[in-house]
């Protein structure tokens, strides 16, 4: 058997983590992108890379990244990975789950409806709206894309003036303006990650700013979370579908507030406070799926 791990660069940390893992268990992993898969349709094989079915060379698949492209090209890829789940194939996760997980409104709302607390969050393709939501939220928010992650495009603002300055050139070039109230977090969140409707590891990333990403500098720092934050975590992957997931908790006056569920996540950081080998774990759990643990 062979899993195959999708992933933008197979030298990346985690699909190293993940090649070793499945070594360890005298299973064959191989690394590909999108870009490598021909796709058919009336004639087989329907997807291949070179010479290998995927469909019948493969048990499984983790989807590491959809990665960055046109709107044409991440259509293609979504289109894929469902067709994939549709003929057959295990995919962690499967392609609902990360299209639900990756629009953050749409994320969001699930929650929210299923009785989990989110932050207030405004979104709209009009600047004098986003404008009167400045407003409505306080005068104090932070703007980040509709997709993506890490951190990268956030920003705070508290300025009206600077508010309507970003909000129309948005409003401009066609963006969503995605608008969120400022939670008060004392510089850190809470990263649990979800395997199987379970959290095997969690941390808490301190920074020195109001961005708590360790891409961006923050520190991961062991935690050990109680019931409560752990059947939240649990709930919010089970509710977008997801079996692996990086969910994101701020601790606020309020109670626990989710910010984000990542159904691609990164350990690298995680893994330096806490005792499991997260890979092995995945690793473990993948092939309990295929029937071959």
């Amino acid at each position: 058997m062979k899993i195959g791990i999708l992933t933008r660069n197979k030298d990346s940390w985690c699909s190293m983590q993940l090649r070793r893992a499945f070594n360890k268990l005298n299973v064959k992993s191989i690394c590909f992108r999108f870009q490598d898969i021909a796709a058919r349709v009336g004639f087989k094989p329907e997807f291949s890379i070179n010479e290998v079915d995927l469909l019948t060379e493969l048990s499984a698949v983790i989807v590491r990244s959809i990665g960055r492209g046109s709107l044409e090209e991440i259509i293609f890829r979504m289109d894929i990975l469902h067709r994939l789940h549709r003929l057959g194939m295990y995919l962690l996760n499967n392609p609902l789950a990360i299209e639900r997980a990756v629009d953050k409104y749409y994320a969001l709302s699930l929650l929210e409806e299923n009785g989990l607390q989110v932050p207030k969050t405004l979104v709209a393709e009009s600047a004098s709206v986003a404008l009167s939501a400045f407003k409505e939220l306080g005068g104090d928010v932070v703007i980040k894309p509709i997709f993506g992650s890490r951190g990268i495009g956030s920003t705070r603002i508290s300025d009206p003036n600077i508010a309507e300055r970003i909000f129309r050139a948005l409003d401009f070039n066609h963006q969503v303006l995605y608008i969120q109230e400022f939670v008060p977090h004392g510089y850190y969140d809470l990263r649990l990650l979800v395997l199987g409707n379970k959290v095997i590891a969690s941390m808490k990333r301190v920074a020195s700013s109001w961005k708590t990403n360790i891409s961006l500098g923050a520190e991961p720092v062991h935690y050990d979370p109680p019931s409560e934050i752990k059947e939240i975590a649990v709930r919010a992957a089970e509710i977008l579908g997801c079996e692996l997931a990086g969910v994101d908790i701020l601790q606020t006056s309020k109670g626990p507030v989710i910010v984000e569920v990542n159904s691609q996540p990164g350990w690298k950081g995680l893994q330096t406070v806490t005792k499991i080998n997260i890979a092995d774990e995945i690793a473990r759990y993948v092939l309990s799926k295929t029937g071959k643990d």
